[in-house]
């Protein structure tokens, strides 16, 4: 008979634990998000506090409720955590928004973490990636992770996004159940200039958005416009707060605001699957 879901999840949570023990210390490039928070909690309880270091970018890229919530956890986990500030406007042909748009801020962001693992004695550096179906943008990211020998612990585990959330649920991490919203500049088309003007944008529309009490949602944006894309359950809520919306939005720039009727597309596994 062949393996259950739950002892599938429970073997790729004991490849992930192994898989840590055998970097004997690291770096963990770390968003707060998901991935990420889940990766550094395993790692911290695998290693010891003393052979995992936390590295977070300060960015126009990173919204930055984010930024305040990695600094947040690493002290409520007493993690050793370090800040680099980031400029990813000022990467060559960057902001002209071309299709390898994330490997070109990603390497310089893995550049920036090997110093600091280095400078502080840590083997190897770590980041989130999980091993879900990837897009160009995780292509293009993994690309940078594999040249500078930038190692993806979830990746190699064969944990999903969503068997990351069902185990971080049973860790009590806060976020196994936080939106995927990512970095701002998934929210341009290619071809889309990206400037500091537009990200903040973004930025706060998808804010107004979690103001207002939206859970999955995306803003993107199309010059002067916004189009937001939600989940297919909270178009009815969203119908019911239209006028609010498009005031806040209005008031953060936007000329035009549309909703995408193809909605959100997400998938999860049974929520009774938690007991592992």
């Amino acid at each position: 008979m062949g393996l259950n879901i739950r002892q599938v999840i429970n073997q790729n949570f004991e490849n992930l634990k192994e898989y840590l023990k055998t970097l004997n210390s690291v770096a963990v490039s770390f968003s707060s998000g998901v991935d990420s928070t889940f990766l550094l909690k395993t790692a911290k309880d695998v290693l010891g506090e003393n052979n995992v270091i936390a590295v977070t970018a300060k960015s126009c890229i990173y919204p930055e409720r984010d930024f305040n919530a990695a600094i947040d956890f690493c002290q409520k986990e007493n993690i050793k955590h370090f800040i680099i500030e980031t400029d990813e406007l000022n990467i060559s042909d960057f902001c002209s928004n071309p299709e390898n748009r994330c490997y070109l801020y990603k390497k310089d962001l893995f550049e920036k973490i090997k110093k600091i693992a280095k400078d502080n004695g840590m083997e190897n550096v770590i980041e989130g990636s999980n091993s879900d179906v990837e897009t160009p943008d995780l292509n293009f990211s993994n690309n940078a992770a594999q040249e500078l020998g930038i190692k993806s612990p979830l990746q190699e585990s064969k944990l999903s996004k969503d068997e990351v959330r069902i185990i971080s649920n049973v860790l009590n991490l806060e976020t196994w159940n936080k939106p995927s919203l990512g970095c701002l500049v998934s929210r341009f088309d290619y071809g889309e200039e990206i400037t500091k003007e537009k990200l903040k944008m973004v930025e706060n529309a998808e804010q107004a958005l979690l103001d207002i009490g939206f859970r999955q949602f995306r803003v993107y944006i199309h010059s002067s416009l916004a189009r937001i894309v939600l989940a297919r359950d909270e178009v009815a809520k969203f119908l019911s707060q239209r006028e609010k919306v498009l005031e806040k939005f209005t008031a953060i720039g936007f000329k035009h605001t549309a909703l995408d009727l193809q909605g959100y597309k997400t998938k999860n596994l049974s929520e009774e699957l938690t007991d592992i």
